[in-house]
């Protein structure tokens, strides 16, 4: 009897819990924070103090210092991982082949982000935004088979991503 009774509780407090969860209504946000001031018959008071700051963030996503927007997406920028596919100084050759190796990785993998970049000296064709070095390792070993000739160059890099926000919801 006392198990069915504590199943009973769980299953009504994971009701109320999905009720206060972030929800976008009427053009605002209702957090948690909101759903358990709510007064209600039967039920007790709730009081929450906590500084503005936490308030804010939570049910936000859409806004802040890592996220950008572009295109009508939105991208949080995180620590996450590239596939570096050239790399070099070269000042007669670098550039055009940074680019030459883009526009191949494109006609192959067309929906993947390529970043040819210019740090003095080097010239640096990389791809992808990726989260977790699993995925950058998984996207690493298609492009080695797809180009095998540049499997020597190629490596995994740390780097500020964009990921998109719907991957975290």
């Amino acid at each position: 009897m006392k198990l069915f009774l504590y199943i009973i509780a769980l299953f009504i407090l994971a009701c109320n819990i999905s009720d206060a969860s972030a929800q976008f209504q009427s053009g605002q946000y209702v957090t948690i924070f909101d759903v358990l001031q709510q007064p209600a018959s039967g039920k007790g008071e709730v009081l929450i103090d906590q500084p503005n700051a936490i308030r804010n963030m939570v049910g936000a996503r859409h806004s802040g210092m890592n996220v950008v927007t572009s295109d009508g997406s939105s991208f949080l920028k995180v620590q996450g991982y590239r596939v570096q596919i050239f790399s070099g100084n070269d000042q007669r050759t670098s550039k055009d082949e940074a680019f030459k190796k883009e526009k191949e990785v494109n006609n192959v993998f067309p929906n993947l982000k390529t970043y040819v970049t210019f740090v003095a000296p080097f010239w640096r064709l990389r791809v992808g935004d990726y989260a977790s070095h699993e995925e950058a390792y998984y996207a690493q070993r298609r492009l080695s088979e797809a180009f095998p000739s540049y499997g020597k160059e190629m490596y995994i890099i740390k780097e500020e991503v964009k990921v998109p926000l719907e991957f975290y919801y």
